[in-house]
C-alpha cells in the first residue's frame, strides 16, 4: 500500500503562549486515536506551532484503508430455517443488518452448534476521506483556558482561525469549516511585514519557505535558537528561569535575542522583586554574573529584524524603569516602619467567613506552636523564635508590595526581607519565609519554619473541614491535600516525635469557638491523615503490604512508623525472613480460631517443643523490650527471624487443634503470646509471599 506524508496546518491569530502547548497534544492524541481507529499506518507525527499556527506532519502515511473479509455470524440453523427450509424471520433480519443476501450464507460451526454466517467485502477508504472527517472534529474539540467566536460563526476557537493548509502527498484536501476553504497557502510574520502568502508546493519545503519569511515552525529549534542567543549575548549567568524560556518560546515566530539595561540603583531592591519584575511582569531574563550577583541588565527575546533592535531596546528599557520605579516606591514605604506594624490590619483580612481572620489564625497557630513545643521539649529559643516568626508571618500580605497582585508570589520572602530591615532574628526572619514552602524545599527548612509551617498547615486543615469544606476529587480550594502532605513531609523529615493525633485534637480544641459543634469532623480529619500517611510511606517506594502490615499499629507516630517500614523493606528479599511469614501466617490463622485467649499454663506444657517454645518466648521477649525503646528494628526483625526456626519445629512436631480441649486451649493461648509480641513491630501475616495462594 502506498504512503505519502500528510500536513495539517491551523493558521490563527496570535494564540496566548499557555494555550498552546494543551492544544497542540490535543492534536498530536486525537489524529494517533482516530489513525488507529481507522486502521491507517504511519510512521510519526512531527508537531509544530507558533503564535500564529498550530500544526502537525504525519511521516508515511497510508494512502488507503485495506480491504477487508469481515464475517458475520447469525442465529442457529435450527432457527434460521423453518420446517419447510425458507428463512425465518430471524435469518432475514440478520440478513439485512449484514448487507448481505441468501446466497452468501453459509453454515458455520461452533461450540453452540451450527450457525448461519455470511462473508462480506469491505472496500478500503480513501485517507483523503478519513483526514477530511478527522479534521472537521477536531477543530471544535481542541482545548482551549478561554475560547470565543468572531463574526456570525458558530464555531469557537481561542483566536479567529485565518486560514487552513491541508496537504496529502502534496496534493490539497478540499475542505471547508466556516466558510475558511482549505489550500496550501500560509503566512509569514506579521512583524516583518511579510504578510503575503506563502505557497507551500511541497510538504518537504514547509519549513524552509515559512524560514524564509522569519518563521521558525519547529517550537525545539525555536526554543533552541533563543538558548543559543542567550548564551552568545551574555557574558554571564541567565537565570534559571524555565518556566520563562518556554513562555517566551511561544511568544515569538523568530526569536531575536538582545540585552538592554536599568539603573543600578535598583540593585538596591530585594532581589527576587526585580527578578519578578523583570521576568513575572515582562518576560525579561534577568542575569547573573560570576559570582552570582544580580547585575543591572536583562535579555529579552523580540519577534522582529535585528536591524531594529536599538529602537526596540529603547522602548523596553523605559518600560522596565517604569515597572521598577513602582517597585522601589512600594519597598521604600514599606520598610518606612516595622514589620510588626502591620500584624493589626490582618484583623480586616478574612481567611476564611467561618473562622474569622487572618489576625485570629495566627493567633490559634501560636497556641499549636506552643504544644508542639512543649510536647517535643524544644528548646526556649527556638519555642521563642517560632512563636515570634508565626506573630509576624503573614504580616507582609497587607503591606504596599503584595497589595499589588504584580508581587502576590513573594509572599513569604517579602516577609523575610522586611523582617530583616526591622531588626528582627534571622532565624525568626528565615521562618517567615519558609513556612510558605512546599515540595523539595521541606527537607531544607530550619527548624524554627519546620514547626510554624506544622502549626499553620494543621490550622488550615482542622479548620477548614471542622467548617464541613471536605476536599472532594475534583474540589479542594484551600489545597488541604498539599498542606496535609506538606505536615507528615516535615514531622517526618524533621524526625519530630509527636503524637499526629493528639497534635490534631490540640488544633480542634484551640478551634472549638469557630465549629458548629465541638471537635465537628474531627474523625474525617483522622482518616485525612490516614491517607496522606499512606502517600507519604509510597513515596519512600514501600509497597502496599508492607505500609498494611505497619499501619495497623499507630500511625500517629511518623518517624517511628518510617523507621519500622523501612527496616522491614530491607528483610523482605531474605529467603529466612520469607520463611517466618509464612509461619507467622499460620500462627494468625490459627488463632483466628480460637474463641477466646487467656494466660499461658506452664504446667500444661507437655510436649518438649512446645516448652522449647514458651522458653524461647520468653528470651525473646526480654530482647524486644530493650530494643524497641531503642527503635532498633533491623535488631528486632533479625531476633525475630532467629525464633521462626523455633516456630517451625513448633508446627512439626506438635499438633494445635488436638481432641484435648484444655491443651488445645494452652497453646492457642501461647501462639496468640507470640503474634502479640511481633504485633509491636509489625502485622507480617500481610506481607504478600509469591504463589502462597497457590500452594
Amino acid at each position: 500500500m502506498p504512503k505519502k506524508d500528510f500536513l495539517f496546518e491551523i493558521g490563527v491569530e496570535e494564540i496566548p503562549a499557555g494555550y498552546i502547548a494543551g492544544a497542540v497534544n490535543k492534536l498530536i492524541s486525537f489524529f494517533e486515536s482516530s489513525l488507529k481507529e481507522a486502521k491507517l499506518d504511519f510512521d510519526k507525527i512531527i508537531p509544530f506551532s507558533t503564535p500564529r499556527r498550530l500544526a502537525i506532519k504525519i511521516i508515511s502515511l497510508q494512502s488507503q484503508q485495506e480491504d477487508e473479509i469481515v464475517e458475520k455470524v447469525g442465529p442457529a440453523k435450527a432457527v434460521a430455517y423453518d420446517s419447510d427450509g425458507k428463512l425465518t424471520k430471524a435469518a432475514l433480519g440478520f440478513l439485512k443488518g449484514a448487507g448481505a443476501t441468501e446466497k452468501d450464507i453459509f453454515i458455520k460451526s461452533t461450540t453452540k452448534g451450527d450457525k448461519i454466517a455470511v462473508k462480506k467485502e469491505i472496500k478500503g477508504r480513501e485517507t483523503t476521506e478519513i483526514l477530511a472527517r478527522i479534521i472537521r472534529d477536531i477543530i471544535p474539540k481542541i482545548p482551549f483556558p478561554k475560547s470565543m467566536k468572531w463574526k456570525n460563526r458558530k464555531l469557537s476557537f481561542a483566536r479567529p482561525i485565518r486560514w487552513l493548509v491541508v496537504l496529502f502527498g502534496n496534493e490539497v484536501i478540499d475542505l471547508e469549516i466556516e466558510e475558511i476553504k482549505s489550500g496550501n497557502i500560509s503566512y509569514g510574520n506579521r512583524f516583518q511585514k511579510l504578510e503575503n502568502p506563502i505557497e507551500i508546493k511541497s510538504i518537504n519545503e514547509y519549513e524552509e519557505k515559512l524560514q524564509s519569511v522569519y518563521v521558525i515552525p519547529n517550537r525545539q529549534t525555536r526554543q533552541a535558537e533563543i538558548t543559543k542567543q542567550l548564551f552568545n549575548k551574555t557574558n554571564d549567568k541567565i537565570v534559571d528561569e524555565a518556566y520563562l524560556l518556554d513562555t517566551v518560546t511561544d511568544l515569538v515566530e523568530y526569536p531575536t535575542v538582545d540585552v538592554a539595561e536599568f539603573d543600578k540603583k535598583y540593585l538596591d531592591l530585594p532581589e527576587k522583586v526585580v527578578i519578578l519584575t523583570l521576568s513575572e511582569h515582562q518576560k525579561y531574563f534577568a542575569i547573573h554574573d560570576e559570582e552570582n550577583n544580580l547585575v543591572n541588565q536583562f535579555a529579552f527575546v523580540s519577534n522582529r529584524d535585528s536591524k531594529y533592535s536599538d529602537l526596540i531596546k529603547s522602548g523596553n528599557e523605559k518600560v522596565i524603569k517604569a515597572r521598577l520605579e513602582d517597585a522601589e516606591f512600594y519597598f521604600k514605604e514599606d520598610i518606612k516602619q516595622p514589620l510588626e506594624n502591620y500584624v493589626p490590619k490582618l484583623k480586616e483580612v478574612t481567611f476564611q467567613e467561618k473562622l474569622g481572620s487572618l489576625y485570629e489564625k495566627i493567633e490559634r497557630v501560636k497556641k499549636i506552636i506552643q504544644f508542639i513545643c512543649d510536647k517535643l521539649k524544644i528548646s526556649k529559643e527556638i519555642k521563642e523564635n517560632s512563636l515570634r516568626a508565626a506573630h509576624l508571618c503573614k504580616a507582609d500580605l497587607v503591606t504596599m508590595m503584595l497589595g499589588e497582585k504584580e508581587y502576590t508570589k513573594l509572599q513569604g520572602y517579602i516577609g523575610h526581607r522586611y523582617a530583616l530591615e526591622s531588626g528582627e532574628k534571622p532565624d525568626v526572619a528565615k521562618a517567615i519565609e519558609e513556612h510558605y514552602k512546599s515540595g523539595g524545599y521541606y527537607k531544607s527548612l530550619s527548624e524554627v519554619g519546620a514547626i510554624v509551617a506544622i502549626a499553620d498547615k494543621m490550622d488550615t486543615v482542622c479548620g477548614i473541614i471542622g467548617v464541613d469544606m471536605i476536599p472532594t476529587g475534583s474540589k479542594d480550594p484551600f489545597a488541604l491535600r498539599r498542606a496535609g502532605n506538606g505536615i507528615v513531609q516535615i514531622i517526618a523529615n524533621q524526625n519530630f516525635e509527636i503524637n499526629l493525633h493528639n497534635l490534631i485534637d490540640e488544633a480542634f480544641k484551640i478551634l472549638q469557638n469557630k465549629l458548629e459543634k465541638p471537635d465537628n469532623n474531627k474523625d474525617i480529619v483522622y482518616d485525612f491523615f490516614r491517607q496522606r500517611v499512606n502517600w507519604l510511606l509510597k513515596q519512600r517506594g514501600i509497597d502496599y503490604d508492607v505500609i498494611e502490615s505497619v499501619m495497623h499499629i499507630d500511625y500517629s507516630n511518623i518517624p517511628d512508623l518510617v523507621h519500622r517500614a523501612e527496616a522491614l523493606k530491607n528483610f523482605l528479599q531474605r529467603e529466612d525472613f520469607i520463611k517466618l511469614v509464612l509461619g507467622f501466617k499460620r500462627v494468625s490463622n490459627i488463632i483466628a480460631k480460637a474463641a477466646e485467649i487467656s494466660k499461658v499454663n506452664e504446667k500444661l506444657l507437655k510436649e518438649k517443643t512446645e516448652i522449647l517454645l514458651y522458653r524461647e518466648y520468653n528470651i525473646l521477649a526480654e530482647k524486644i523490650a530493650k530494643l524497641l525503646p531503642a527503635k532498633a528494628y533491623g535488631d528486632v526483625l533479625q531476633e525475630l527471624v532467629v525464633f521462626g526456626a523455633v516456630i517451625d519445629k513448633f508446627f512439626d512436631d506438635v499438633l494445635v487443634n488436638i481432641e484435648d480441649m484444655k491443651l488445645r486451649q494452652n497453646r492457642y493461648n501461647l501462639l496468640n503470646k507470640i503474634r502479640e509480641l511481633f504485633l509491636q513491630v509489625a502485622d507480617i501475616s500481610k506481607i504478600v509471599v509469591e504463589g502462597e495462594n497457590n500452594k
